[in-house]
């Protein structure tokens, strides 16, 4: 009986997300306040469902495969150029948002350990939510993107702390000196060994045996996979969390040259995971002590939305970046974050705080990353807005004189995108390189791009993101030399739909076809040049006599 409940639930939880999902994309609303708000109306508004044990499971395995992937974001190599600015402004948004979110709560009448949690669960923001809409906007590779990036990395290893240090209370049956002190000495030696074995790992342990499983990507999906849970076991062996070992199994794999393709192959499991455990989150709320403090959730909401970016813009355009980088990475962070969550369950599961500061934690975010996600996509008119009002000429919004190195990376446009880097492919990026053009080679092997000149992309184009990242729409031409019919035609198709020049390697003649009907500007007939080739030979060794005119 019990396992035909699990399954009830579980697959009402499914398509209840996927209803959800589809009815907030018409308002471009983020998933995952829209799965909570799908457990909600199926929780506590329709009482459809109700949380189990097993239930819980799958979705606390969620949580981790998230912050499994939080971790594959945060490339050291990426966010180094801007490494003081987003410490400087990580940690201090985190002081700011401490001391000023406890002020706060105290003043509404929370009591001492509930206005800790509160505040603690106010001071992070979303890497999940913000890298999705800033990769949706393609501005992730920009100065303020790559910025926010940085800062999220910050916050997010402060936060690992305040898990350790969770940890290092959790199961003390005496808060005595003695025990308090023992279990913090445990859980932080245990933390500083993962992080440590982490970061060895990722240099000179993982390199050569993922740089092998690349070539596959159901290898080097099970592989990643397969170190995440091996670190969330090290991290139970140590009295840590598992999302303390799934973090730093992402970390530790992110800084590795393969870890794009891999966030790409992790995502569609992550997914079905996030959405279990955001619905769990929604059917668990308790609305009726919530919904008394309604008036406080709202205040709680406006301190993110406007505190936190508030104090970020002064700290960057301290750092001497212009008003508006400082401006668009300012609103990126107005959003409590994923770990908000954990906190406030870590707190309830402790018997440290109630349901209604998890719920309200609940609320907050929905509010906060709902109203947030249309500041990010829409900052620009928001900074025009500012501007035309005189907001950003108020003294204390005036930049230092520019210290600071604020070049863009150029998007690429005006290239030349090369598709399989078999002998034909290889040759094609050799010779158009030394012509002057700029080339783009993409393969899913990554020895077959190292020797390549150029700029290389690691990949499945049958991804759209992979052709996105490729800057496919700004190319004057894309080549494949592949020879899987089906991909070449999905292919030709978005070339097509972008009115992108494409040149397709026909390896079998029955194909040609089929790819003029999609508008293939070039042919690539390898088997016939061959034989034009031999033919040629023939001529100059006198096997052959010469065509007439």
């Amino acid at each position: 009986m019990g396992e035909e409940d699990f399954l009830r639930s579980f697959g009402i939880i499914v398509i209840a997300a996927a209803a959800f999902v589809m009815a907030g994309r018409a308002i471009r609303m983020p998933a995952i306040v829209v799965y909570l708000i799908a457990g909600v109306v199926i929780g506590p508004v329709l009482k459809i469902v109700k949380m189990s044990d097993a239930l819980g499971l799958v979705s606390h395995t969620g949580i981790a495969l998230l912050l499994f992937l939080v971790g594959l974001e945060l490339s050291f190599s990426k966010i180094k150029k801007v490494g003081a600015v987003a410490l400087a402004a990580g940690l201090g948004q985190v002081l700011f948002t401490v001391v000023g979110g406890f002020a706060l709560c105290w003043m509404l009448g929370f009591p001492l350990m509930e206005s800790v949690f509160l505040a603690t669960a106010l001071t992070f923001s979303s890497t999940v939510v913000v890298v999705k809409l800033l990769d949706e906007k393609g501005e992730l590779d920009t100065l303020y993107g790559r910025i926010a990036v940085g800062i999220f990395l910050v916050q997010d290893l402060v936060a690992i702390v305040i898990l350790t240090f969770l940890a290092g209370l959790a199961g003390q049956k005496e808060m005595n000196f003695a025990s308090v002190s023992i279990g913090l000495v445990k859980a932080f030696g245990g933390m500083g060994a993962l992080l440590m074995l982490a970061l060895l790992a990722s240099r000179y342990i993982l390199p050569r045996p993922f740089r092998w499983a690349a070539r596959s990507a159901e290898t080097l999906l099970i592989w990643a996979l397969s170190w995440c849970f091996l670190l969330v076991l090290a991290a139970h062996a140590f009295g840590l969390s598992m999302e303390v070992g799934a973090f730093l199994a992402g970390l530790s794999l992110a800084q590795l040259p393969y870890n794009d393709d891999l966030r790409r192959r992790v995502h569609p499991l992550m997914n079905l995971f996030i959405a279990i455990f955001f619905v769990s989150l929604g059917i668990g709320m308790e609305f009726g002590d919530a919904g008394a403090g309604l008036w406080k959730t709202v205040i709680l909401s406006l301190f993110v939305l406007i505190g936190n970016p508030f104090i970020f813009l002064i700290i960057i355009l301290r750092m001497g970046y212009s008003t508006r980088t400082s401006f668009f990475t300012s609103v990126t962070v107005a959003q409590i974050s994923e770990f908000s969550f954990i906190f406030a369950g870590m707190g309830v599961a402790a018997g440290l705080i109630g349901n209604h500061i998890l719920s309200m934690t609940a609320l907050i975010g929905v509010i906060t990353i709902a109203l947030s996600a249309y500041m990010i996509r829409y900052s620009e008119a928001l900074f025009r807005f500012a501007e035309r009002c005189g907001l950003l000429r108020w003294r204390i919004f005036r930049p230092r004189p520019s210290a600071a190195d604020e070049q863009e990376i150029q998007p690429l446009a005006g290239h030349i995108i090369i598709i399989g880097m078999n002998t034909l492919g290889r040759a094609l990026v050799r010779r158009l390189h030394a012509q002057g053009e700029t080339v783009l080679a993409i393969d899913t092997d990554p020895a077959k791009l190292e020797d390549l000149p150029g700029q290389h992309l690691l990949g499945n184009v049958e991804y759209l993101s992979v052709l996105d990242e490729a800057n496919m729409p700004t190319a004057k031409l894309l080549v494949t030399t592949l020879h899987i019919e089906d991909t070449n035609n999905l292919i030709a198709f978005r070339c097509r739909a972008h009115g992108v020049p494409c040149a397709v390697n026909v390896f079998d003649l029955s194909l040609a076809d089929d790819l003029l009907d999609l508008d293939v500007a070039y042919l690539i007939v390898p088997k016939v040049e061959g034989v034009r080739a031999q033919l040629q030979v023939l001529r100059d060794l006198g096997h052959l006599e010469k065509p007439k005119p």
